[in-house]
């Protein structure tokens, strides 16, 4: 008996020292617009007025041996592939992260700048602030920088759980993941150096109701997590189309801030049992796909130059799968139904599971093929018309499939 215990011990002493051979680093930077720039989401020709809490560009950079992920995510509505793929371009010129190993994510508050183009004065011209791109650009470009150059051994730490009850509603009356997932990444001193939460919900409390540059519920969640656990903070959207947003809820910064505060504090609560990762390996796949552009509103709006990216009969994106030791991140790239947040975990091997919803590019709403079909399915008008079409929720599903085997 005694062998066998001290045999489990020398295997808990080895899992340990494998956690610890990774290294981690964050930066984060305030990305506010100025006052008078277009406001993305809802109707056109909405300027801001004033601030009333910061936006941010946060990066977490985690290193094993040679291999590298950087995981980035933007306060904004949604940045197009474009745009990333700019941002990857900067970075790999003021430092050494592999530019293809960039991921990035937007957090989807509608209290942010227009920065795909359609929220302008009308449609005949971008509402996109060209100068406010690049400094977007450029400072995100430098968070990973400062991230890589910042990375210090650390531990993995994750929890799971659930979230947003009665609150978080899918009004289309379809499935709904209420997940929450959390990986924290601890240095030698057991300090936070970083904590990811992952959790499906429009930030639109504020949503027409203020002119005044918000991150919505997730400045509550940054806020007050930040307070217990110090380090950065990050919100990782998830799958959040075919509608899952805040229901019945008074539409104030008062109370998005609580509703924040209760994230935070629901994801405070369950680090206290965090359970390391066994491993620390990371692998990193990613697929460039096209996806055939169906709604001749997108083509017409790039003619226009309204959206500043080439929308043909097909348009270009891409999907990444990677792995921090056990836990498995996939990329959806627009605002994919939970059906296929529900349907990409399931093919992932056990262990915690993300979806990063606006993963590298935000082609709108991703939908079950149903609502193309049966147009009195609830809201659906309005979906599909901001929708690319059809075949894109099959598409990225099929390719998720192929990306998450060994």
């Amino acid at each position: 008996m005694k062998k066998i215990f001290l045999v489990f011990l020398v295997q808990l002493f080895f899992q340990q020292i494998i956690a610890q051979n990774l290294k981690v680093g964050a930066s984060s930077a305030i990305i506010n617009p100025q006052i008078g720039a277009y406001i993305a989401g809802d109707k056109q020709d909405r300027k801001f007025t004033g601030i009333h809490d910061n936006l941010y560009a946060k990066a977490v950079v985690i290193s094993h041996n040679n291999s590298n992920v950087a995981i980035v995510t933007i306060d904004c509505i949604g940045l197009l592939y474009t745009d990333v793929l700019k941002i990857r371009k900067k970075t790999s010129e003021i430092c050494k992260m592999p530019a293809d190993r960039i991921v990035i994510s937007s957090t989807h508050t509608h209290a942010g700048p227009d920065v795909v183009g359609i929220w302008g004065e009308d449609y005949s011209a971008s509402g996109v602030d060209d100068e406010y791109m690049q400094f977007l650009i450029n400072t995100t470009a430098n968070q990973i920088k400062k991230a890589f150059e910042n990375q210090i051994s650390a531990k993995a730490y994750t929890a799971e759980t659930t979230f947003g009850e009665p609150w978080v509603q899918n009004i289309c009356n379809e499935e709904l993941d209420r997940s929450l997932n959390i990986i924290q990444f601890r240095n030698s001193k057991n300090k936070a150096i970083a904590t990811l939460s992952n959790f499906a919900c429009h930030p639109t409390f504020m949503d027409a109701v203020a002119s005044e540059v918000s991150a919505d519920f997730i400045h509550g969640y940054y806020e007050e997590l930040k307070k217990t656990t110090g380090g950065e903070v990050l919100f990782l959207q998830g799958a959040i189309g075919g509608w899952v947003q805040p229901e019945n809820e008074p539409k104030t910064f008062e109370n998005a801030y609580k509703r924040g505060k209760e994230l935070a504090e629901k994801v405070n609560m369950v680090l206290k049992t965090a359970i390391p990762l066994k491993k620390s390996v990371l692998v990193f796949r990613s697929k460039k796909i096209k996806i055939p552009v169906e709604n001749e509103a997108w083509q017409q709006l790039a003619a226009l130059g309204t959206i500043k990216r080439n929308f043909a009969e097909t348009v270009e994106t891409e999907i990444s799968f990677f792995k921090i030791g056990e836990a498995q991140f996939v990329t959806h790239p627009g605002e994919t139904a939970p059906f296929y947040s529900l349907e990409s975990k399931k093919m992932m091997k056990n262990g915690p599971k993300f979806i990063l919803g606006l993963g590298n590019d935000a082609l709108g709403y991703i939908l079950k093929p149903a609502y193309f079909e049966n147009p009195s399915l609830p809201h659906a008008e309005y979906l599909t018309r901001m929708s690319v079409g059809k075949q894109t929720g099959p598409i990225v599903l099929e390719t998720v499939k192929v990306l998450v085997q060994d």
